[in-house]
């Protein structure tokens, strides 16, 4: 069993206290967060409460960490951590620039750190039918993703919570279009360009809460994402291919999951309706990212996908600033 750290105990922190209860290949035997007032937190599922980021990467007994902390501080955490002998799970987005997710990819191999990111979405069983239906070509030639990843929980979010902030660039794409960039690069390899439509419609957000974006990737295949932070949950994902497309729908949100639908049409077959029962992906991936950091197995995410998808958001970021076009770095 992996013993780990876990840095920031927010929302997201007490989901992974929560998923992570009983779990054979991974324990949160430690934690710390900036209001001193989560000790309790940390005490009811039995993890030491420390007082700093660096106090728990000093901790002998944690062998890994789990960031769940704003993004702009992930690529220095990622570094020290790795630095300091530990294992790194980093929430997404992992860094804000390629070059930032080069380094921390760098040091994690230079000191021969498993490296995980929350992608949840890979760990969903449609999803993963999905890809190996894709790699063995029953849709033939990809040419286009279209998804959707939108929510509304961010409403009873304070004003000045850094998640919608301005501090926090192009809010819908960090809090859940990144996980569209990286099943669309992990289907389409490297993008290559992006234009990026950013609103504030309906909220008084700082960083937006309307987001489309359009990528064209080097294989020439194309990508249309939309994220939207105050419409009721709707999850989707569709690929269309040469000989056939595909659909996955998220029953309710990944934080709960209710279950999926999918359905494929395949040119000469009959068309498929396809009924999936809930899974805690969440706690997938993080066991998965366990089992890797103890050498049982190789972490399905790769390294340099990683580094793919931090440049297409890089390319997202720039130009939702300009209102252009972007080459993704």
């Amino acid at each position: 069993m992996l013993k780990v750290g876990l840095i920031g105990m927010g929302w997201w922190g007490g989901t992974m206290l929560r998923v992570l209860a009983g779990s054979p290949d991974i324990r949160i035997v430690a934690a710390t967060d900036v209001d001193p007032a989560k000790a309790a937190l940390a005490a009811e599922r039995d993890a030491r409460f420390l007082p700093s980021f660096e106090a728990v990467i000093a901790d002998p007994e944690v062998q890994g960490v789990i960031l769940c902390t704003p993004q702009q501080f992930h690529a220095e955490q990622i570094v020290a951590a790795a630095t300091a002998g530990k294992h790194v799970f980093c929430e997404k987005p992992l860094c804000l620039t390629r070059a930032d997710a080069e380094r921390a990819v760098a040091v994690c191999r230079a000191h021969n750190r498993v490296l995980g990111v929350g992608h949840e979405r890979r760990f969903e069983p449609p999803i993963i039918d999905l890809m190996n239906r894709i790699k063995a070509g029953e849709l033939g030639t990809i040419l286009q993703v279209e998804a959707n990843f939108s929510q509304d929980k961010f409403l009873a979010l304070p004003p000045g919570n850094w998640r919608i902030s301005a501090s926090n660039p192009v809010g819908p794409v960090t809090a859940t279009g990144i996980h569209l960039l990286d099943l669309s690069t992990a289907i389409l390899g490297p993008a290559e360009r992006a234009l990026t439509s950013l609103s504030t419609l309906a909220t008084s957000f700082e960083n937006g809460d309307t987001l489309a974006m359009t990528l064209n990737f080097k294989s020439g295949a194309n990508a249309l994402l939309s994220a939207i932070l105050t419409t009721p949950f709707d999850g989707r994902i569709a690929v269309y291919g040469s000989t056939g497309w595909a659909e996955v729908r998220d029953k309710a949100h990944p934080e709960n999951s209710e279950g999926w639908t999918a359905t494929y049409v395949v040119r000469g077959k009959p068309r498929e309706d396809l009924e999936y029962p809930p899974a805690p992906a969440v706690r997938a991936n993080l066991e998965a990212f366990a089992r890797a950091a103890e050498g049982k197995e190789t972490y399905p995410i790769s390294m340099d996908q990683m580094i793919e998808n931090v440049a297409a958001l890089e390319a997202v970021f720039a130009s939702a600033k300009s209102g252009g076009i972007a080459m993704v770095p």
